[in-house]
């Protein structure tokens, strides 16, 4: 039962989201879509760091992207994983 996909995969998404920045670039990507550069000035770290947080949310299947010319787009891919953000963030701490 432990080593079914579905929970293998519902433990990947928990890790994915499993860090700060990463709920920050959810919560941002509820709103729009952005850019790398624009993810950067928000997040206010280096580009390499926020695109390997890119690449976690992405390998998780919550976020996609697109390229428009030399510029990557991401999209909040699964929207649902909001509610259990949302859910979190109702606790008192």
């Amino acid at each position: 039962m432990k080593n079914d996909p579905k929970y293998q995969y519902m433990s990947t998404i928990m890790k994915a989201m499993a860090h700060p920045t990463r709920l920050f670039i959810l919560d941002l990507l509820a709103e729009k879509e952005y850019c790398v550069c624009e993810l950067q000035k928000q997040i206010g770290t280096d580009i390499s760091t926020v695109s390997r947080h890119l690449a976690v949310l992405k390998n998780a299947k919550l976020i996609c992207s697109h390229k428009v010319n030399n510029q990557v787009w991401y999209n909040l891919l699964c929207p649902c994983v909001l509610n259990f953000y949302n859910c979190l963030s109702q606790i008192k701490y």
